[in-house]
This record gives C-alpha cells, sequence and structure tokens, in this order.
C-alpha cells in the first residue's frame, strides 16, 4: 500500500534555497551549520509523509563549486569510546564512515577536531584521518567559554587555528550533536573579522519547525527524538520581544543566545548583517512549513513517532526518557 504523500518536496528545495541565497547575499563567507544528518534524514521522513530523506543533500550540492565542507568531531566524545547515538559503532568509526560519504559529495576542506585538551584517542583519530588523507584543523577547549572574559583571554579565540578557504559558503555539519559546530564557526569569523572580512554564520534545522505550534505533534516528535540529551522545545522569548509573534526553537539555543549576542557584536563590525539577528531563530533558515501539503498527516505521523520512541527508550531501559516522552506523548494526544 502506497502512502499518500503530505509534503512537497520541490517547494520546500525552492523557498529553502530562497532564504540560503538571500542570507548568503548579505556576507564575503557564510559558514553554514546544518543540523542533523546532512546525508539521510530519516526521522524527517517519518514525520513528513512524501519528504526525501535526501533533501538537505540536494539543497547543498545545489550551490555546486562555491560550497566547501567542514566535519566537526566532539574530542571529548571521542575520549569516551563508546557506541555513537543509536548505532552499534564507535564515533570514530561512525565519522570515517561518513566522511567517506561526503566525499563523494562535497569538497571536504577540513575535519575539525573540537573540545581538544590532549586526549589519546583523539590523536589517534587524527592519525588515522591523516593516513585517508583528510585535512585536520583542531580547536581547543576554552575552560569557561561561552564566559566572554574566558572566550576573549589570552587563550581564546586568538589561539583558535583559521582555516584558510576560497569558498564562498563554508557548510559545517559532523557527527551528532554537541559537536562543537556553532564554536568552530565564531571563531572563524572571529579571524576573518579582524581582516576586515564580512563573514556570517547560519544555520539549517528541519525541527522544531519554528512556525508550527509548539504542541503540533511534528514539534513534539523533535522533543521525544533528544529526550535523553535533555532537549525541551520552547517559544522564542527573544523573537517574541522583537516582532511580537510566536516562534517554537529549543532550550540549547534559547539558553546560549544572550551570550551569543555579545559575541556577535564583539567579533563583528556594525555593517555585519549578524548585528540583526535579534533571536536564535533569525539565525536560521526554515521552509518546512511551506513544504507541507496535508497537516492532518503530518499530524498522525508525528504520534506514530512518539509512540516509536518511546517503545526504544523502553528497550533501552532508560527511566527518564521513558518518563519524558510519555508526557510528550500526552500533550500530543490532546492536539
Amino acid at each position: 500500500m502506497v502512502k499518500t504523500k503530505a509534503f512537497d518536496n520541490q517547494v520546500y528545495l525552492k523557498e529553502e534555497k530562497k532564504l540560503v541565497l538571500d542570507r548568503l547575499s548579505k556576507f564575503d563567507k557564510l559558514y553554514l551549520e546544518i543540523g542533523g544528518h546532512l546525508l539521510h534524514d530519516g526521522h524527517a521522513s517519518r514525520v513528513l509523509p512524501g519528504y526525501d530523506p535526501k533533501n538537505k543533500l540536494k539543497l547543498i550540492k545545489s550551490f555546486g563549486k562555491k560550497v566547501g565542507l567542514v566535519y566537526c568531531v566532539n574530542a571529548r566524545e571521542l575520549a569516551k569510546d563508546k557506541h555513537w547515538g543509536n548505532s552499534k559503532i564507535k564515533l570514530k568509526d561512525y565519522a570515517i564512515s561518513e566522511l567517506k560519504l561526503l566525499k563523494k559529495e562535497f569538497d571536504i576542506i577540513g575535519v575539525a577536531i573540537t573540545f581538544f585538551s590532549g586526549q589519546k584517542l583523539a590523536l589517534d583519530f587524527i592519525e588515522q584521518l591523516e593516513k585517508l588523507g583528510f585535512g585536520v584543523i583542531v580547536t581547543t577547549y576554552i575552560k569557561g567559554y561561552p564566559d566572554l572574559r574566558k572566550a576573549f583571554s589570552k587563550n581564546g579565540f586568538d589561539d583558535q587555528p583559521l582555516l584558510k578557504t576560497n569558498k564562498k559558503m563554508v557548510v559545517v555539519t559532523g557527527a551528532g550533536a554537541n559537536n562543537g559546530k556553532m564554536f568552530f564557526c565564531l571563531s572563524q569569523i572571529y579571524h576573518l573579522g579582524k581582516e576586515k572580512n564580512m563573514a556570517g554564520y547560519a544555520k539549517i534545522e528541519t525541527f522544531p519547525i519554528w512556525n508550527l505550534p509548539i504542541t503540533n505533534p511534528v514539534n513534539l516528535a523533535y522533543e521525544a527524538a533528544t529526550a535523553d540529551i535533555k532537549d525541551y522545545l520552547e517559544i522564542d522569548p527573544f523573537h517574541k520581544k522583537a516582532y511580537k509573534m510566536n516562534s517554537v526553537n529549543y532550550n540549547r539555543d534559547i539558553d546560549a543566545f544572550p551570550v551569543l549576542k555579545k559575541i556577535i557584536t564583539k567579533i563583528t563590525s556594525k555593517k555585519n548583517y549578524m548585528q540583526k539577528y535579534n533571536s536564535p531563530t533569525d539565525m536560521g533558515m526554515n521552509a518546512v512549513k511551506l513544504g507541507i501539503t496535508n497537516y492532518q498527516k503530518v499530524h498522525d505521523a508525528g504520534i506514530v513517532e512518539i509512540k516509536s520512541r518511546l517503545k526504544k527508550f523502553k528497550q533501552s531501559k532508560n527511566k527518564q526518557a521513558i518518563k519524558r516522552v510519555e508526557k510528550i506523548l500526552k500533550k500530543a494526544l490532546k492536539n
């Protein structure tokens, strides 16, 4: 039985590309963080029936040779030497397998090892990457970051390396969450700002969908998917204050924004478009809502996904996540 589609990929890609082109026009060089999976977004294809899991890949490839890719790997996570996410392989092996696939699609200009503080397993991984022909750049852990005094102290942004490239757009992705993508982007913008280069940062994240209700099951499905890392949805208070409208975002970006805004103010000139970012929502570009063609089917798919996440957490016996997803499911069933 063929499932009825609820998403128009052509509309989405057309509108998303418009957003990226507009943002790209604001800067000499754009550092574009990609949230979620660049190669294959299985979660999106489940909660948005008809969504092509390769949409992000197609979008970025459409920009051709002006794109360079940086892949971030967290040295602290490497040092734990554990299985990565829901996979049955370790982070170093997961990263290598993704890099080999990405190399077929993009010009990989560097692999960034982030939060580095001499971890032996990270050093071994760097050696492995270099043997495979990947260029490596290492950003170090700044104790106390994002405290501004630490960020701009002797061992702060000044000590981070600059990855030189003539690419107009630098796409920054990586293995899983908390891999230092934003820090890498900001460190590069800091150095380029000192050179009077108008560099900027933006991000593409499919979820949460900022202009759908916070209680919509497709948004709640994102919250359920990240229950183990304690992400939760909030109305973006900065966006509401600036524009008098609701926008859905998540706690980590909202919590980080006040400090990020101060960093932006310090590392960029007054003419830099980033100075106009009034909220974490402003940093993102998300045209997903425009691609939805059947809201009821998306609603139903969101509930199915939440139930699926609950089942997986029960299998892994993650009691905290189970309790959380049970509450999310109750909320979804009321809408």
